[in-house]
This record gives structure tokens, C-alpha cells and sequence, in this order.
């Protein structure tokens, strides 16, 4: 049962973890893609 609990934690903690790590990279492409878009709008604007 000990080991059951511990393989749970572990598991979740890698769940967390590689979903902090999707969230960053989201964030990151995300933020890009705003600086492209805030860098090409003006000149059509204009």
C-alpha cells in the first residue's frame, strides 16, 4: 500500500511538473507571437 501511495505521488509530481513545463512553452510561444504581431500591425495600420 506504501508503494502504491509512492508511485501515486511520484507520478503526480511528474504530471505537475511537465504541465508547468507545457504552461511555460505556451507562454513563450504566445508571448512571440504577440511581439511579431505588435511588430507587423503598425505598418498596416499606417
Amino acid at each position: 500500500m506504501k508503494m502504491l501511495i509512492k508511485l501515486g505521488s511520484v507520478i503526480f509530481a511528474a504530471v505537475l511538473l511537465s504541465g508547468c513545463l507545457v504552461t511555460s512553452v505556451v507562454g513563450g510561444v504566445v508571448g512571440t507571437a504577440v511581439d511579431v504581431v505588435d511588430a507587423v500591425t503598425p505598418d498596416i495600420v499606417d
